[in-house]
């Protein structure tokens, strides 16, 4: 089997507070491949975007990483100092953000951020980073890429501003790209794009890709493997399309039922009643456990850690052995 490119090993993330620690990440692991496209999925708060700042080590203060270990082509990151984590981020790691305004500085042309990034991580001329630069802005599907590197982020529409965007995590080479819901603020069609897009790109340059999205139908058209989570913890990880289709945690089950299905005459979708908890307010056991049609004691007294379930891995009861050997 091929050595993992990252590997995440049971994470925790906490927020101090005056009330006492806040746990936003509990225990979460997970793989990554070289080559390899791994979707995260969830609801808002479940955790996803605070995984890959955790990975790409941007934790906003007073966040920290309490426990655990992550772990990028075999040497520890997540306790590197900050000049040596930045050399990481960039050059080894990188990322896109959900808006690309907030990702490009608006007083410099999109040429000059460009060939900033190429010179800070690779030992070329200023000629050679722009060249490259323009290249990368042919590769990501700008047009007419000389004229448009002298202009500036707000001359760009903003499906073109998340194509720069992806020329700049591209720019150094990286080996794996941490995408935070690269496709959230763009319309169907340009998203459609943006997918094949980072697909392509993955496939060419060998790279690794996280991508962090709420939206199954970019999962199911992207990825080779999700991590679904729920309330800070992984609930379910496995290839795309058995989670799809045979999701074993009943969460998973009830995302792909809220789903609606071109072929499917039902009236109504099915739904997941109550509210993810609060973080403050997680319940003992398996934190799905009030929600859960499924629930059994054991569900609200003891936490559940990853079980194999048929071509995937839950956290889920359903999956213990005694439960499996009776069915």
């Amino acid at each position: 089997m091929t050595q993992p490119l990252l590997e995440v090993r049971h994470l925790r993330v906490e927020f101090p507070t005056r009330r006492g620690r806040l746990v936003a990440l509990d225990d979460v692991s997970f793989e990554i491949a070289p080559g390899e496209i791994l979707g995260v999925v969830g609801e808002s708060g479940a955790g996803k975007s605070l995984t890959g700042a955790a990975i790409i080590g941007l934790l906003d203060p007073p966040g920290r990483v309490a426990a655990g270990e992550i772990r990028f082509d075999g040497r520890r990151i997540d306790n590197l100092p900050y000049e040596e984590m930045r050399k990481v981020r960039g050059r080894q790691i990188g990322a896109i953000f959900q808006d690309p305004l907030t990702s490009l500085n608006p007083l410099y042309t999109v040429g000059r951020q460009l060939v900033e990034t190429i010179r800070t991580h690779l030992p070329v001329s200023a000629e050679e980073a722009r060249q490259r630069a323009i290249r990368l802005l042919q590769e990501t599907g700008i047009s007419a890429a000389q004229e448009r590197f002298d202009q500036y982020p707000h001359q760009f529409s903003g499906g073109m501003r998340q194509r720069v965007v992806i020329a700049l995590a591209l720019a150094a080479e990286p080996r794996l790209i941490v995408a935070d819901e690269p496709t959230t603020a763009l319309d169907v069609s340009i998203q459609a794009q943006i997918i094949a897009l980072l697909k392509r790109l993955c496939k060419d340059h060998g790279a690794a890709v996280m991508l962090i999205t709420h939206d199954m139908g970019v999962i199911a058209e992207t990825c080779d493997r999700v991590a679904v989570m729920y309330a800070g913890r992984v609930a379910e990880i496995g290839p795309v399309h058995d989670v799809i289709h045979a999701p074993a945690h009943p969460y998973t089950a009830g995302l792909m039922g809220s789903i609606p299905a071109m072929d499917d005459d039902r009236e109504r979708l099915l739904q997941i009643d109550g509210a993810m908890p609060r973080l403050t307010a997680i319940p003992s056991g398996c934190a799905f456990n009030p929600r859960c049609p499924k629930v059994f004691d054991r569900c609200r007294t003891e936490r559940p850690d990853l079980l194999p379930a048929g071509a995937t891995r839950a956290a889920c009861w359903l999956h213990a052995q005694p439960l499996r050997d009776a069915a």
